[in-house]
């Protein structure tokens, strides 16, 4: 995660994932309905991965009453992230750091877009605990990042996929090539069935998917 501290990584981020992720701005809209399906007009939602500030910005749109608590360990991307909120800032509250830095909530919803795919397993587990104990009873958690199949051959073969659709969308083939190459070997990605299983061992319950693009996989699961 060292480039989200390199200030033109920072600066071309809030391109990336439009281009990299198939229906990044639905995957938006689709996990603030999912929020919205639990939460009153009021709710206190935790963002965990707030850097760049592109979903706190589309949450806070579409939901004028609701305020955040974002968290990112990068201070770089916190500043992209209160760029991008511009008047909207004032309803967010930033925390650099990870999810021991977030407040203790209770919140009424939380969310992790394209993030924990960065975090090694035990962490990872650790990390979906402290977001469970920060949450209402009931609390609606939505979760997607890289989840897809890690056996040799089908390994590989949504690898090539995920570069297929970085290319179409404008990425040069040999930067594509290179993600796929860094993603593979240097990612702490799980299996879907491995991602699922966590959630379910860190106290969540009905545990769902709501969306798959390619090696992307995102779940909305609930505070048990």
């Amino acid at each position: 995660m060292s480039s989200f501290s390199d200030p033109e990584a920072v600066a071309r981020y809030v391109e990336g994932p439009v281009r990299l992720v198939p229906g990044f701005h639905d995957l938006q809209r689709m996990a603030a309905l999912l929020l919205a399906e639990r939460v009153e007009n009021d709710a206190r939602i935790l963002v965990l991965g707030a850097g760049g500030g592109l979903e706190l910005k589309a949450f806070a749109d579409w939901h004028p009453q609701w305020r955040f608590d974002g968290v990112d360990p990068s201070l770089e991307m916190l500043e992209l992230a209160r760029h991008t909120l511009g008047t909207l800032a004032s309803r967010v509250v930033l925390h650099e750091g990870y999810i021991e830095s977030a407040p203790d909530g209770p919140f009424d919803g939380a969310t992790c877009l394209l993030t924990l795919h960065f975090v090694p397993r035990n962490e990872r587990l650790r990390t979906l605990v402290e977001i469970h104990r920060r949450l209402r009873p009931g609390a609606p958690f939505v979760v997607a990042h890289h989840s897809f199949p890690q056996d040799g051959d089908e390994k590989s073969l949504w690898l090539d996929r995920y570069a297929a659709f970085a290319v179409a969308s404008g990425v040069p083939a040999e930067k594509a090539r290179n993600a796929v190459a860094a993603i593979g070997d240097q990612l702490p990605i799980l299996s879907p069935a491995e991602d699922e299983a966590l959630l379910r061992e860190a106290g969540f319950c009905d545990v769902g998917l709501f969306y798959a693009g390619f090696t992307f996989r995102g779940w909305v699961a609930f505070r048990s």
